[in-house]
């Protein structure tokens, strides 16, 4: 699959080959019962329940700790009917569809009166997305005969970082964790960011569309294809997932630094046992207790940021400190993960 201004980006297209039918037909099983089903997509893996049934979709506002008016996307097959979730398709919706889906583009449009409450937050807006990875394609084709959806916001406790593995999720959702959560596994997700979001719930008011949340699909990619640059997040956008100023933190302290700041702050907090993760090394920040030589390449980087943060994680640093990536477009979603991640600790 490719993205228009990125790497090209592949996915396995056999989907027979590529997943555990067995283990698809144990996650029906489980969500048809009102239960908890985490699931890789190609972004990173989610924590899913039944999208129209209220009482599952409270339980993963549960699991996560997540506050009940933050709306959950609703991940639907590539084949579903659009008409069940929304009151129209808008033609740039459509054209997003047709260029992006299955991938990692959410569009939020006007919700349908069916639609439960519980998923959109309380809005009349609701943020769908058809994902790319085949297991989860798999799972929502076996799901409802391929025409129900799936909340599933990242497979972790709300606000810190999103699993890219099966054994991240483990790590947020033991197998004695109540309530329950059937893992379907599959290797390293591609993408390793979570998806952009789009609103085009508000362009009858002469609003949008809007960017609510930049992702591997940039503005300038969306741009390309409808012929509208999208404008900024606005005071009256709806809520939306992953837009809270603090997210996407580890449980180590975080600072974001330019690289010509970084050698006096090392200095500075020379007592300390700090994390360094930059983009080229260098002999001045050998004081430094480790130092991650992370990728140069945006789509690179997002693929590996979130696995690095969380093993960073278990080897309890005092701090990660880390280099301001550049400051250009092809950036802009790996820079909004770690501005949020850094503003988690910003008052401490």
């Amino acid at each position: 699959m490719h993205y228009p201004g990125h790497t090209t980006v592949t996915y396995q297209q056999n989907i027979t080959e590529a997943v555990d039918r067995t283990a698809i037909t144990q996650a029906v099983v489980q969500l048809e019962a009102g239960e908890l089903v985490a699931f890789p997509t190609e972004t990173v893996y989610g924590l899913g329940a039944d999208a129209m049934n209220p009482a599952a979709v409270n339980k993963v506002y549960a699991a996560k700790g997540r506050p009940t008016h933050h709306p959950l996307i609703v991940h639907i097959a590539a084949q579903a009917s659009l008409t069940t979730w929304v009151r129209e398709i808008p033609p740039y919706a459509q054209q997003l569809i047709d260029t992006f889906w299955p991938g990692p583009l959410t569009l939020v449009l006007a919700r349908a009166a069916g639609v439960p409450l519980s998923v959109t937050g309380g809005q009349d807006s609701i943020a769908l997305r058809s994902p790319a990875h085949p297991c989860a394609q798999a799972l929502l084709t076996a799901f409802r005969q391929g025409q129900g959806g799936i909340v599933a916001p990242s497979a972790n406790k709300f606000g810190k970082v999103s699993p890219t593995t099966a054994a991240h999720v483990r790590e947020e959702f033991p197998i004695d964790h109540q309530p329950s959560v059937y893992l379907l596994e599959a290797g390293a997700t591609e993408v390793g960011i979570e998806s952009t979001i789009l609103d085009l719930s508000r362009l009858k008011q002469g609003r949008g569309p809007v960017l609510l949340r930049p992702g591997i699909i940039s503005a300038q990619d969306i741009a390309a294809i409808i012929g509208v640059m999208p404008a900024h997040i606005d005071a009256h956008a709806p809520r939306s997932s992953g837009t809270l100023a603090a997210h996407y933190a580890p449980r180590t302290p975080l600072r974001l630094l330019p690289r010509e700041q970084l050698n006096p702050y090392i200095q500075q907090a020379s007592h300390q046992k700090i994390a360094l993760i930059c983009t080229a090394p260098s002999n001045v920040f050998a004081s430094t207790s480790y130092t991650e030589i992370a990728p140069t390449t945006s789509t690179a980087y997002a693929h590996y940021l979130y696995a690095i943060l969380r093993r960073l994680d278990r080897q309890q640093f005092d701090q990660i400190l880390i280099e301001q990536p550049p400051q250009t477009a092809d950036w802009d979603a790996v820079n909004d993960r770690l501005s949020r991640a850094a503003a988690a600790f910003s008052t401490q």
